[in-house]
């Protein structure tokens, strides 16, 4: 009989990530939604076809919708339909999620951004956050506390 190597099943879910997020903003509280997709997306989302740095999610008629991530088509996946990779695609929440979103967007001033896509059980989610935004003096803040806790490992590991 043939020796069949089998492929060992990765730990790691994770589709995408957005590494700016937390440069450019204060996480506050973070939420997991499903995402409405295509199946030629889907199967791009499989390669790890997706861009989610210029993402963000906005409420439109008390949905949520995340615009602007970029899921580039497979060549071999797409040929009979015109796919959209920038198409604005619906989150699936739960009810009560969607009016604490709500009210801390349109009342509190909070930005929705998208942090990791993964897969859970086969479907994809998308982690969200609440988010406020980082002034310049607060980037700088940031980096140099890092720098320093980096530091401060450096020397402890040392001694």
């Amino acid at each position: 009989m043939a020796n069949k190597s089998k492929k060992k099943p990765s730990n790691d879910n994770t589709i995408a990530m957005n590494r700016k997020a937390g440069h450019e903003f204060f996480i506050e509280e973070k939420f997991e939604a499903g995402l409405v997709l295509e199946g030629w997306e889907v199967k791009s989302l499989r390669d790890g076809k997706v861009q989610l740095n210029d993402s963000y999610v906005h409420i439109r008629n008390g949905e949520a919708w995340l615009a602007n991530a970029l899921i580039t088509a497979l060549k071999t996946a797409s040929t009979h339909i015109k796919p959209e990779p920038q198409r604005d695609r619906k989150l699936l929440l739960h009810r009560g999620e969607l009016n604490k979103l709500i009210g801390a967007v349109e009342r509190k001033g909070y930005t929705l951004v998208p942090l990791s896509m993964y897969w859970v059980k086969g479907m994809a989610k998308l982690q969200i956050a609440l988010a406020k935004g980082k002034q310049l003096h607060d980037k700088r803040a940031t980096e140099k506390e890092r720098d320093w806790s980096r530091d401060k490992a450096r020397i402890m590991k040392i001694k």
